[in-house]
């Protein structure tokens, strides 16, 4: 087994020759496209982040869904996996609006979602260019009180979001508030610092190779075992391989109130009684 690498182009150099060696990859890039054939990605993707967030959207009795995302890779993968999980969710595409990632050139964008009937809006942005557009979509007429705002992983950990009157109320995907306290805390008290962001993917992936490793030698690291659909158990909360090779994450609806993120809908702790 191969512990990494970290960015996609390294994984696709290294994926094509540990795979005519019959050795996993277990590695740390968010691009999709590396995923498969031997190549396994634990990273944290927006693919997942969409889903469950749109999910619960439609699920809460919202199906007018419209999209701004910036033009940008990120932005290409976010409206790709919008387009999926409204499908998914059975939900109607109102309008998608792109725009170059600045501040200033958001608000002709905002203000055509915010006459496309939309009852949510799912926002692929983060930072200052989230927080100019949220205020702009309450002044064009989409204020909270009609129209539910999603957002994406890049929402986590940033704490300027709860200052916002017109983000208060909106929902986002993310691992269960404290999940990583735990690891946080040992990871302390071993090296006298918080741990990076990448180190509890890290931990993940030499925790499962130590979990795998109990089998027998050339035949532990297999596509069956890595496959398991009941998952495994990690420092964020389960999550499970899926045939392309990427992850799928157990993650919790997050409500953005001013005391901080509060859960809306819990993380799922095991993949039990869900499709694979």
């Amino acid at each position: 087994m191969i512990v990494g690498p970290l960015f996609g182009p390294s994984v696709a150099a290294v994926a094509p020759i540990a795979r005519d060696r019959a050795v996993p990859v277990l590695a740390f890039s968010t691009e999709k496209t590396v995923a498969g054939n031997g190549a396994y990605l634990l990273s944290f993707l927006p693919e997942n982040e969409i889903a469950r967030v749109v999910g619960y959207a439609a699920k809460s009795g919202r199906h007018q869904f419209a999209l701004l995302a910036p033009e940008t890779p990120y932005g290409d993968v976010a409206k790709d996996a919008f387009d999926e999980a409204v499908k998914t969710a059975h939900g109607a595409i109102v309008d998608e609006q792109r725009y170059p990632p600045n501040a200033g050139a958001v608000t002709e964008p905002t203000g055509q979602i915010a006459k496309s009937g939309a009852d949510a809006v799912l926002i692929a942005q983060g930072g200052v260019i989230l927080r100019a557009i949220a205020p702009t979509l309450s002044l064009d007429g989409a204020s909270r009180d009609k129209v539910k705002l999603l957002g994406t992983g890049l929402w986590n950990d940033d704490a300027a979001i709860a200052r916002e009157a017109a983000l208060l109320g909106s929902w986002y995907a993310a691992p269960a508030p404290n999940a990583d306290a735990d690891f946080v805390s040992k990871y302390r008290a071993a090296f006298g610092s918080a741990p990076a962001q990448l180190a509890s993917l890290a931990y993940d992936a030499v925790s499962l190779v130590a979990l795998l490793s109990q089998g027998t030698p050339y035949h532990r690291f297999t596509t069956a075992a890595l496959m398991d659909p009941n998952g495994f158990a990690g420092v964020n909360g389960i999550f499970r391989f899926k045939s392309d090779g990427t992850s799928e994450r157990g993650l919790a609806v997050l409500e953005v109130t001013p005391m901080g993120p509060s859960v809306v809908s819990p993380a799922p702790t095991t993949f039990l009684g869900k499709n694979s």
